[in-house]
């Protein structure tokens, strides 16, 4: 029996390969009592999460060594079967199908009823269902895209734009768009504190605990779909409009330390940036990201002044300099515009060198519109 993975790299033992993983976890596994209920599901869904566990451990030690970029990460944790949220996936060797009827047939389970989103534009190559924790399935499809479609369907154009990010409004544009913050959890506070409140007077164990626990489940997900659904509505809008999209690098993580945490996490920032992201990669469009430290709200975007910081009460500012009267994030947007080098002269001549595409480490692994999703 190998030994766990800290004394196992104290000890510098070698990383067991696939093949051995698979032999000692899943075949020798199932003949045990213990772990004889491993054989009632396919053996391809067992397959990918020792793939997973193979990609996590990779990406821990990699982490330790420094050759991952970003924060450190810690090494994996078990998955318990009592977990909310759980998830299975079925690549195409796991004999999965879509039957003539628009049921979903799942080795193992069978056919299932599918309630479409959409229909799938090619076959995909692999399925994963998934189980949240308000006790909602869906299944989520990996497929290959048509580049030719995607041109078709959003074609160049030659406007580009500043984007903004507050909790005032959700995003002030470069040409004096603002966009207002729907504040989905704000909305629904009052609904989640009473559900809440009956959660802690039912006792631990009961069945009327489990069904508070899984109305207050059901309301955090109703906040969380509407929250998603304007999310890629916002940005398919701004991606469809504009050739070249600038945005600032923010702290997401810093300021969920403030007191302004719950509106933080309510505006979900990180989550818009990354549809833009893949979005824009996938239409052939430029998003630039400027750095978090550029004095956008305290910089003339008239004269190019530096007018010193200001706090955050202060929404309308007058330059020193030249006299120009600000509003605060619009003009904010303007130089987030200019910082990325999308702002254009008056000669028509770019005001810094262009921007350089967008990048995305996993293509299509998120969502809306790579991966049509079915409930």
């Amino acid at each position: 029996m190998r030994r766990p993975s800290g004394e196992a790299r104290a000890a510098k033992q070698s990383f067991p390969t696939a093949a051995e993983l698979s032999k000692r976890l899943i075949t020798e596994a199932k003949q045990t009592v213990e772990r004889s209920w491993l054989g009632k599901v396919s053996a391809v869904v067992l397959q990918q999460s020792l793939r997973d566990a193979e990609t996590a451990y990779r990406n821990f030690f990699a982490s330790l060594k420094g050759t991952r970029k970003g924060p450190k990460i810690g090494p994996p944790r078990f998955k318990s079967r009592k977990d909310k949220r759980q998830s299975i996936r079925f690549t195409a060797n796991a004999r999965w199908s879509v039957t003539d009827k628009g049921r979903l047939n799942l080795p193992k389970i069978g056919a299932v009823q599918v309630k479409w989103s959409r229909t799938l534009p090619t076959t995909p190559s692999s399925v994963t269902v998934i189980k949240d924790a308000a006790g909602r399935y869906f299944a989520s499809f990996v497929i290959d895209t048509d580049p030719a479609a995607d041109a078709a369907r959003m074609p160049e154009t030659d406007r580009t734009i500043g984007i903004d990010l507050g909790l005032t409004h959700f995003a002030v544009l470069s040409d004096g768009t603002k966009i207002d913050s729907p504040r989905f959890l704000r909305r629904a506070e009052k609904k989640l504190k009473k559900a809440q409140r009956e959660l802690s007077r039912k006792q631990k164990g009961s069945k009327n605990r489990a069904k508070a626990r899984l109305k207050i489940a059901r309301a955090h997900a109703k906040v969380t779909d509407a929250r998603r659904e304007f999310h890629h509505q916002l940005s398919t809008r701004l991606i469809s409009e504009n050739q070249g999209i600038a945005v600032e690098d923010l702290s997401v993580a810093g300021l969920a330390r403030t007191k302004l945490a719950k509106s933080v996490h309510d505006a979900g920032w990180s989550s818009f940036i990354g549809m833009l992201e893949y979005k824009a990669e996938r239409y052939g469009r430029t998003l630039v990201t400027i750095g978090r430290f550029e004095p956008t709200s305290q910089t003339c975007s008239t004269c190019g002044v530096k007018d010193g910081p200001k706090p955050l009460h202060v929404r309308e500012w007058t330059c020193t300099a030249c006299g120009a009267v600000h509003d605060r994030d619009h003009n904010a947007a303007i130089n987030v515009k200019t910082a990325a080098g999308l702002a254009v002269s008056a000669c028509g001549a770019p005001v810094r060198p262009g921007a350089i595409p967008a990048q995305r480490e996993e293509t299509g692994s998120h969502g809306f519109p790579t991966e049509p999703r079915a409930a």
